[in-house]
């Protein structure tokens, strides 16, 4: 057998237990519930999803490329729930999960990061914009502080267990989202913090709404609002005719029966006397 069939055969080899490893240990996936910015002494719940032969979940905390186990679940199941309820800088970091299955390690699942806010006073969000906006358009947002110098800025949009955006910008924090669809609408809140504790963050920004907009279904319901308008007008002005034909009416009619009763008065040869 030459070098180069050797060379081969160790790479089919390795390409087999590479795939009999995915299908067999599926990389366990790591989530929260809510979002990972957690208050300082707040709680959260930490969810590590596997397969259901699995018998035993184990959440590290890796900080300084070390790894310090931070709790195991024994018994089979799918998903392992882990609740850390009182978090503070030393759980703030970055956690990963794995399984065991068959005397068998799973692989370490991609990395989540929690961060702990709170320790810091809030930074203050604006925009010189309108908050109304329509798909397509771009907004700016600044974050800034006047009693922290921090060097790092993140912008979250709030409800949503999804990565903020950050900025790695001293003094204050420029952001531009766009263009911005109807997935946009909702508040958003800024943080500050400093490049040497990236999981230590200060309390969150006062929200700022931003709404965007359908402009199609706007203009549709315009255009509706317009219609209803204009019908209600013709109805009001159909009432008003109505009315005064009914009015100028009954007085023909009126005058009608004082006259036939005067008629009647004088063929009688009585004369009515006035009052008094």
């Amino acid at each position: 057998m030459t070098p180069q069939d050797i060379t081969f055969l160790c790479l089919v080899v390795c390409l087999g237990q590479t795939i009999w490893a995915q299908e067999e240990f599926p990389i366990p996936t790591l989530s929260t519930a809510a979002d990972p910015m957690v208050p300082w002494n707040g709680s959260v719940r930490i969810l590590c999803r596997g397969t259901p032969e699995a018998y035993l979940y184990q959440l590290s905390l890796m900080k300084n490329s070390t790894y310090t186990v931070i709790e195991k679940k024994l018994g089979f199941q799918k998903e392992a729930e882990f609740i850390i309820n009182h978090m503070n800088t030393t759980l703030a970091g970055c956690y990963q999960c794995r399984y065991m299955k068959k005397n068998h390690w799973s692989e370490q699942s991609k990395p989540l990061g929690l961060v702990v806010t709170g320790l810091y006073n809030k930074p203050v969000l604006s925009t010189d914009q309108s908050h109304m906006l329509i798909p397509g358009e771009i907004i700016s947002f600044k974050c800034s502080s006047a009693q922290n110098l921090f060097n790092r800025f993140s912008l979250a949009k709030e409800g949503e267990a999804s990565t903020p955006w950050h900025q790695h910008k001293e003094y204050q924090g420029n952001f531009k989202l766009g263009p911005v669809n109807l997935n946009f609408t909702g508040s958003y809140r800024c943080y500050g913090w400093h490049s040497s504790s990236p999981y230590v963050w200060s309390a969150p920004s006062d929200a700022l709404e931003l709404i965007v907009t359908d402009s199609k279904k706007q203009d549709y319901m315009m255009e509706n609002s317009i219609r209803m308008g204009t019908a209600g007008l013709v109805l009001v002005i159909l009432l008003v005719i109505l009315a005064e034909n009914w009015h100028s009416h009954r007085i023909s009619h009126k005058e009608c029966c004082q006259e036939l009763a005067a008629e009647r008065w004088s063929k009688q040869g009585v004369v009515p006397s006035d009052c008094g």
